[in-house]
């Protein structure tokens, strides 16, 4: 217990920076800056929005203090005392606990997104001309594929990339049995498993492995900023959902912020980053996507797209199934094969 919460809060230290949003500068009294807890992934996204916030009239003036890490080690942070005004995470489990510390408001997810503010789906990035053929998840388990994704116990992200690879099996007739040694050939040719998305995306673009599990955004966002590299969005895969949440005591300025983010206009801040537009937010302008493997048609979708709540019974279900510490099935996988 206490090695986590130390790793929560040396990633909160070490990743907490002063943003200034729109080039604003610190605030010189007639600012409001507000504190921003969040996963690595979606930083882009959220600096694009914040600066477009600071625009209006209602975000005029507004700075922010920032700390991305690992979902799991952040949210942890927060509940140890970590300032937060606004969080993004990457599982809704990761708020439950603020709710849970009495940091967050119980209703926090009553509105119609169910407090989600980002989308994507789980994709497999590969190198320039995927030199391996990777189409789906079958060729992950193939002899010689090397497989960077990050670890579950600290990161959100690899357990929706868990789950994705789980349900390919069970969605066309597998067993439980057969779902789960699959997952054991899987882990098996993993060559890394990093603390976050963010830093698995980085060990791959080292030259780690040969596939890396991923958000969709993540692979756009990389391409964007110039990276060689090719994604594959597998026919069958699983819907990535994001919460974010304004704590108790938060400024009023940050429910202005998540009001806008839930906005036709704040959605395009993230669609351009590589994010999906919410299904519960109409009118967003999607266009092109720089980075997209169709810039004009930058989302496709999938031939079967798997959620938590549809099709794992939620994640109180997932977490006690699938992570639990003692007799969790992935917990257990890791441990024997020695990745843990």
């Amino acid at each position: 217990m206490s090695r986590h919460r130390l790793a929560a809060l040396a990633t909160a230290l070490v990743s907490t920076v002063a943003l200034a949003a729109c080039g604003g500068g610190a605030s010189g009294g007639s600012g409001t800056t507000l504190s921003l807890v969040g996963f690595a992934v979606p930083k882009a996204g959220n600096n694009a929005a914040q600066a477009a916030f600071a625009q209006t009239d209602e975000g005029k003036g507004t700075t922010w203090k920032e700390s991305y890490g690992a979902s799991g080690d952040q949210s942890r942070a927060v509940a140890n005392g970590l300032d937060a005004d606004y969080v993004h995470f990457s599982l809704t489990p990761d708020v439950d606990r603020l709710v849970e510390a009495g940091l967050v408001a119980d209703d926090w997810d009553s509105g119609a997104n169910k407090g989600i503010v980002t989308d994507s789906v789980v994709v497999l990035v590969v190198r320039k001309g995927n030199p391996k053929n990777i189409q789906g998840w079958d060729d992950l388990v193939k002899p010689g594929v090397g497989i960077v994704t990050p670890n579950p116990g600290s990161s959100g992200s690899a357990r929706w990339n868990i789950l994705g690879a789980w349900q390919h099996v069970i969605a066309n007739g597998g067993s439980e049995a057969d779902a789960q040694a699959f997952l054991t050939k899987l882990v098996g040719n993993v060559k890394a498993l990093p603390g976050s998305g963010r830093d698995a995306t980085t060990a791959f673009q080292g030259g780690t492995g040969d596939v890396l599990i991923s958000y969709e955004n993540e692979a756009i966002l990389a391409r964007q900023n110039g990276e060689e590299i090719d994604y594959v969005v597998p026919s069958d895969t699983l819907k990535i959902e994001n919460p974010a949440a304004v704590t108790e005591d938060a400024d009023p300025k940050a429910e202005a912020f998540l009001d806008f983010v839930l906005s036709p206009e704040g959605q395009a801040e993230y669609v351009k980053k590589g994010f999906r537009p919410l299904e519960s937010v109409e009118g967003v302008d999607v266009g092109e996507v720089e980075g997209a493997n169709d810039p004009s048609d930058p989302f496709p979708t999938p031939e079967k797209l798997w959620t938590i709540d549809g099709d794992f019974g939620g994640w109180a279900a997932v977490n006690t199934k699938f992570f639990d510490e003692d007799a969790g099935i992935v917990t257990t996988i890791l441990q024997e094969s020695g990745n843990s």
